[in-house]
C-alpha cells in the first residue's frame, strides 16, 4: 500500500469517527447542567457598559 492509500483508508474510517464524536462533543457542551451560569453570563455581557445617554 501507498501512502496515499493508508491515509486515504485513516481518513475513511477513524477519522470520520473522531470527527463526528468532536461535532456532537462541541454541540452538547453548552448544554451541559453547569453551564446554565456561564451562559447567561455570556448571554448578557453584550449589554454590560452601555451608557449612550440613556
Amino acid at each position: 500500500m501507498t501512502s496515499y492509500e493508508n491515509l486515504r483508508h485513516f481518513a475513511d474510517s477513524y477519522a470520520l469517527v473522531v470527527t463526528v464524536a468532536l461535532f456532537l462533543l462541541l454541540c452538547l457542551w453548552p448544554f451541559r447542567p453547569g453551564a446554565r451560569k456561564r451562559n447567561e453570563e455570556a448571554a448578557n455581557s453584550i449589554f454590560e457598559g452601555n451608557d449612550d445617554g440613556e
